[in-house]
């Protein structure tokens, strides 16, 4: 059977490459993506494996480039992505990377650092700037008269604080300058009152230009003040503050014309460094630009000749120091093609020896490995999620193409809503190709995107399933016409407020609607009764076959596997119990609908006398005889109740051959093996005591083997034990599970009516053109409540039922799901990798 129902088969090969030509052969690999390499090394550190060097200069390229991305990200220059996949590059290229990484770094570093001493100094010169203008305005203030405190600020001294009168005269103060954060302010001025006792006077002024931090390129606000005090013990203490608030000062003359020559001085230096200053940013800025056009190809190279000696590490040596030795899982379809990309390998390298590829034989369960395309893919994960199948275990993905969207269309079944939902899935699939190139971490809309055909067929079926129901939005096509017609005057339509359609009449056509429900029922009050039943046989209907599907399935494992007695163990007993309880309501179902119809003209095959399948089910299990009712017969057919005890008592059979054949079978094989050895043991010791040979070898029988084998006896039982009784209560349990089926499309179709009657319908009730803008404004509403509830909220709903239903009900039947996935050295994987972690 082929791959696509069964995993790849794989085999363990044995890998023997020149070292010379280890690089380039892997490097081959790596591009196929078909190889999955096994440590051979598991005991010895990651830094003591002899590659070690080679990976700690790739991850020292890597940081030099993660470093040049930032800058680039910094200035806002575009990364250009040509989309180009560029080989490995060969080990002796590794040095004019290195050495061209090592030039970019210098140099950015370089103009970095010099571009932050300049911003630095501009910083200095610009406070200083406003400094000096600041203090000229407390100065000119001072001289023309506003000496007084209310004049001021703020004034955290005495009233004579400024100048104090002493018999001597006037005395003459001191005075700092500087700048400090804006939002520093209060603190500062507290301190300052509080350490200098109110004797110092600050004058500040708020710059309104925000200034960037040279550091940090944030845009900060500061503020200009000037402290006047008195003596050499003030003026320590003051500078001490400041230089705990993290002020800077700056040296301001007390004349007016220094004052104003430094501020010409100032000024002529700041526009030199703005000139000095364009041109740093310029030159940086060509150097990212030249980094930007081939910084993803750089990544790209390097993340391959790491990933290279990362997987060489796992490899041995020999011992002749020349040959790596390496082990590998491959697919066995794909060894010819392994063999020409390591002998294009070895060619790239120049060895003259060839690489050996042998298979190995081995005990260990190889890793499970499922071709997939781009359209099964989706359902592949779906599977995987739940577990990953055993090895050549039978793969439900392809079955589950078309068993998972119909389940959800029976759920979700509506013409316009399943349009919706395909119009959607069509237009990714149409544009996936422009829609994969934008990356985004966003995980709702990948979810979406990845599974973009599973929503493609699950809006196809539900489109199905909408025609069968007849639903489009909670409304009817009238394609065909109706097979009912209303044989009643006007006058008695017009006056009854409930009349019926008898189908034994003429109001029934007699002949079955062409396709679906037919419309009549749309109008129907007893709608949701007919419907209930409908859905509701439908639902088990199509669960049993389902399941029956299901342990089907697990015939083809046994039969691959060679284990027939789990055929007749396990396989058979369980087909039995299914096909005799509930296979056989099934048939009751389908036999109630040819038998009883409604224009019978004898009574035991009426309407009336259609007996309960649910009601008969219940009285077979039980062995409880059938109670008719009046004028009616008791069974459907001849010797039902025969034929039906028969059955359960097969089924109750069942349970002990499922419970017990197999271990015991197990069992008597083992007393046969364990007799036959006991036998041979006898008959050698016998032989070497005729021949003077004394006997010193124990027993393995009588020395603990045999507690040994009566714990695994005792753990077969108690497994199968388990395993019986899930599927017994299992079948029951799960075919009532299939009744969601029915629940949830009852449940959508009704709140598709509630959104009808109580939304659009209102706004079909006005005219004129005021009636247009209200139906606008209502339709609009109804639109948003049925994408965002019907087909959105429902939709997650109805696809998770049916997860639950392939998972629990269908995969039990046959699906272990103990293995584990083919993890292949591949390239294209490790940069999608790369490319998620850098983003994130």
């Amino acid at each position: 059977m082929g791959s696509l129902f069964r995993s790849e088969e794989m085999t363990l090969c044995q890998l023997f490459l020149q070292s010379e030509a280890a690089y380039a052969c892997v490097s081959e690999l790596g591009e196929l993506g078909l190889v999955q390499f096994r440590d051979l090394n598991p005991d010895v550190n990651a830094f003591q494996r002899k590659f070690v060097n080679e990976v700690r200069r790739c991850d020292e390229m890597e940081r030099k480039l993660r470093y040049l991305e930032k800058e680039i990200k910094k200035d806002g220059i575009p990364m250009l992505d040509t989309g180009e996949n560029p080989e490995a590059p060969q080990p002796r290229e590794m040095i004019d990377l290195e050495a061209t990484f090592e030039k970019l770094e210098n140099e950015l570093r370089e103009v970095n650092q010099n571009a932050e001493a300049l911003k630095r100094n501009f910083l200095e010169l610009t406070e200083l700037k406003h400094i000096l203008r600041k203090t000229q305005v407390f100065f000119d203030e001072q001289e023309g008269g506003l000496n007084s405190t209310e004049s001021m600020t703020r004034a955290l001294i005495s009233d004579d604080s400024v100048v104090r009168q002493t018999n001597a005269g006037p005395v003459q103060l001191g005075f700092v300058a500087g700048v400090i954060l804006r939002e520093r302010i209060p603190a500062f001025e507290r301190m300052l009152w509080r350490a200098c006792r109110g004797n110092v006077f600050l004058r500040q002024a708020e710059i309104e230009n925000p200034l960037e931090d040279p550091s940090t390129g944030d845009q900060v606000y500061k503020s200009v003040f000037i402290i006047f005090f008195q003596g050499d013990q003030l003026k320590t203490r003051v500078k001490k503050i400041c230089e705990g608030f993290r002020a800077t000062l700056y040296p301001c003359p007390e004349a007016p014309a220094d004052r104003r020559e430094m501020a010409m001085g100032v000024m002529t230096r700041i526009e030199d460094l703005n000139t000095v200053l364009g041109q740093t940013q310029d030159h940086r800025h060509r150097v990212l630009v030249a980094a930007a056009k081939n910084i993803k190809s750089w990544f790209v190279k390097v993340r391959k000749i790491k990933a290279i000696y990362h997987t060489l590490n796992l490899f041995n040596l020999d011992v002749t120091q020349k040959c790596l030795i390496a082990e590998c899982w491959v697919p066995v379809l794909d060894i010819e093609t392994i063999q020409l990309a390591l002998r294009r390998g070895t060619e790239r390298s120049g060895s003259s020896v060839p690489p050996i590829l042998n298979r190995m034989d081995t005990f260990e369960d190889p890793p499970t490995y499922n071709r997939t395309n781009k359209f099964t893919n989706g359902f592949q994960s779906l599977i995987d999620a739940y577990g990953v199948a055993s090895y050549r275990e039978m793969n439900p993905a392809p079955y589950t193409i078309i068993t998972f969207p119909f389940l959800f269309a029976v759920m979700f079944g509506d013409l316009g809503h399943g349009a919706i939902m395909t119009i959607f899935a069509a237009w990714m699939v149409l544009q996936e190709k422009p829609l994969a190139a934008k990356k985004t971490d966003n995980e709702i809309w990948n979810i979406f995107f990845g599974g973009r055909y599973i929503i493609l067929l699950m809006g196809l079926f539900s489109m199905y399933t909408g025609l069968i129901y007849n639903d489009i939005f909670s409304k009817s096509l009238n394609i065909f016409g109706s097979h009912w017609t209303i044989n009643y005057n006007m006058s008695t339509v017009n006056d009854s407020k409930y009349l019926q359609l008898d189908p034994k009449t003429n109001d029934y056509i007699k002949s079955p609607y062409p396709v679906g429900i037919d419309p009549v029922w749309q109008m129907a009050d007893n709608k949701i009764v007919f419907l209930n039943a409908y859905k509701m046989k439908i639902s088990i209907i199509i669960g049993v076959f389902h399941m029956l599907f299901g342990v089907s399935l697990s015939l083809k494992n046994y039969r691959y596997f060679n284990n027939y007695l789990s055929i007749y163990c396990e396989f058979i007993p369980q087909l039995i119990f299914l096909l005799f309880l509930f296979f056989y309501m099934v048939i009751l179902m389908f036999m109630k609908w040819i038998i009883f119809y409604p224009e019978s003209e004898n009574v035991l095959t009426s309407p009336y006398c259609a007996p309960s399948i649910l009601i008969t089910f219940i009285n077979m299990v039980l062995f409880k005889p059938s109670t008719p009712l009046p004028k009616c017969e008791v069974n459907m057919y001849a010797g039902q109740d025969f034929l039906q005890k028969l059955l359960v008592v097969i089924a109750l059979i069942c349970i002990p051959w499922m419970l017990l054949a197999k271990p015991i079978i197990i069992m008597r094989g083992k007393k046969k093996e364990h007799q036959l050895l006991s036998n041979n043991h006898i008959g050698s010791e016998n032989g070497d005591i005729e021949g003077g040979v004394p006997q010193t070898t124990p027993d393995p029988i009588s020395h603990g083997g045999g507690k040994h084998e009566e714990d695994d006896m005792t753990e077969m039982f108690i497994h199968q034990g388990i395993h019986t009784i899930e599927y017994v209560l299992g079948s029951v349990s799960h075919t009532a599970s299939y009744l969601r089926l029915w629940a949830l499309s009852l449940a959508h179709a009704q709140l598709s009516e509630v959104l009808w009657n109580m939304v659009l319908s209102k706004g079909l009730k006005f005219e004129s053109w005021i009636g247009g803008i209200i139906l606008w404004a209502v339709f609009s509403f109804w639109a948003m409540l049925t994408v965002g509830i019907l087909v959105l909220m429902e939709g997650l709903s109805a696809f998770l039922h049916t997860l639950r239903l392939h998972w629990v009900e269908f995969q039990s039947k046959f699906y272990g799901g103990v293995g584990y996935t083919f993890q292949p050295f591949s390239f294209e994987v490790i940069l999608e990798q790369a490319s998620n972690a850098a983003e994130e």
